[in-house]
């Protein structure tokens, strides 16, 4: 079996794929930062890189591997800089392939700014001649408690808009899939979103259900929702990241490729890497919410930025994409 490289495992969705693929016994590779924060696991190598930025540590912590799992850095004004050099990267180690986690609806003229930067950053990977297959992942599951603020409410520019939130345990399971047999996903684009579609005002009911705490969710004007969340001090990319995203589901845009569905193509992204479709991981299932649930509501409006604010004890504030 070929040599899989994996960044992210440090962090939640890299590490779920890393666990994943040493159980299935593959080869795989650590690349991180800080190798004090490594997982434990059996049969994988680790390398150093200081970053994406670091285009010769990046070579030289992917020389020798065939597949790479990019997971897309944290939002910041040179992100999509930092991917492109990592795929550079990728190339100049010889690399067949590079999977890459993406954001559903990813597009040059997406209304979600990150979601640009996702587009950009596939075009690169395309022009680089590398074998490639892409997760466009829509917003996290995990992240909807922390929609709520303390006095359990979720405010935002939501309209009548609707997500298909999935699981990051589900997206690993199709992530460790493609890994596995990597050459027959080549040239995929795959949605993986969740099995329900819900607006905020009825993810506020959910996690009434789940929780037992009354959750409400209060409508804003665009203008209203920048304004609340100018006090988070968040950089402006940031920020306006953030800030837009409800508002592009509302006009609609993003919600072009929200299928009741997992992929594009006529199939389900799960049922085309393997993935069993029956796991209960929709919102308001214990296995989907129930660790994010379990110290209380988060800070965070719709859109709150990452890293912004105090998070429950125990836990650090949650990055979206």
């Amino acid at each position: 079996m070929s040599l899989i490289a994996v960044t992210g495992s440090t962090g939640a969705l890299g590490g779920r794929v890393a666990r994943r693929l040493a159980a299935r016994g593959l080869e795989q590779r650590l690349i991180v930062r800080d190798v004090a924060r490594v997982p434990e696991l059996p049969g994988a190598e680790v390398a150093v890189a200081a970053g994406y930025h670091d285009h010769a540590g990046m070579v030289a912590a992917l020389r020798g591997a065939r597949t790479v799992f990019l997971v897309s850095g944290r939002e910041s004004a040179t992100r999509v800089d930092e991917h492109r050099t990592a795929v550079d990267a990728a190339v100049e180690a010889g690399v067949e392939r590079i999977v890459y986690t993406s954001f559903l609806g990813a597009a040059e003229d997406v209304t979600f700014t990150l979601g640009r930067h996702h587009a950009l950053t596939e075009q690169h990977i395309r022009a680089s001649g590398l074998a490639f297959t892409f997760l466009r992942n829509t917003m996290y599951l995990d992240f909807v408690p922390f929609f709520a603020s303390k006095d359990g409410v979720i405010a935002g520019p939501g309209g009548d808009g609707k997500v298909a939130y999935v699981a990051r345990e589900d997206v690993a399971d199709v992530a460790a899939a493609v890994l596995a047999d990597p050459a027959a996903h080549d040239g995929a684009t795959y949605d993986v979103t969740g099995d329900e579609r819900l607006s905020l005002a009825e993810a506020a009911v959910v996690l009434t259900e789940v929780t037992g705490r009354e959750v409400s969710y209060v409508e804003e004007t665009e203008e209203e929702a920048y304004a609340s969340r100018a006090s988070y001090g968040a950089p402006g990319l940031r920020g306006r990241g953030l800030g837009d995203l409800v508002p592009g589901d509302r006009g609609g845009r993003a919600r072009r490729r929200q299928r009741r569905r997992r992929a594009g193509r006529g199939a389900s992204a799960a049922a085309a890497a393997g993935v069993p479709g029956d796991r209960p991981r929709q919102l308001g299932a214990p296995a989907g919410v129930g660790r994010a649930v379990a110290d209380g509501f988060g800070p965070h409006r719709v859109g709150g930025p990452a890293r912004a604010g105090a998070a429950p004890a125990g836990r650090s504030a949650p990055s979206r994409r």
